[in-house]
């Protein structure tokens, strides 16, 4: 599983957004937002510059890979 820190979410829907955006990258699965402490879990890997453009699309910032 890999972890990632995305700034900016505050709400259900903002974790909804990243979720769907990251589900429609190929090679990941099983995204997993947390509001609370800002990080997205998943299975499988991706391009972190696809992985950026996803959480930048979305309206947020990605803090780490």
């Amino acid at each position: 599983m890999t972890t990632i820190t995305v700034k900016g979410m505050k709400c259900q829907h903002c974790a909804g957004s990243v979720q769907k955006g990251l589900e429609g990258l190929e090679g990941i699965s099983n995204v997993q937002v947390d509001i609370a402490t800002g990080t997205v879990n998943f299975d499988g890997s991706a391009d972190t510059k696809h992985i950026r453009e996803v959480i930048e699309q979305a309206g947020f910032t990605l803090v780490s890979p």
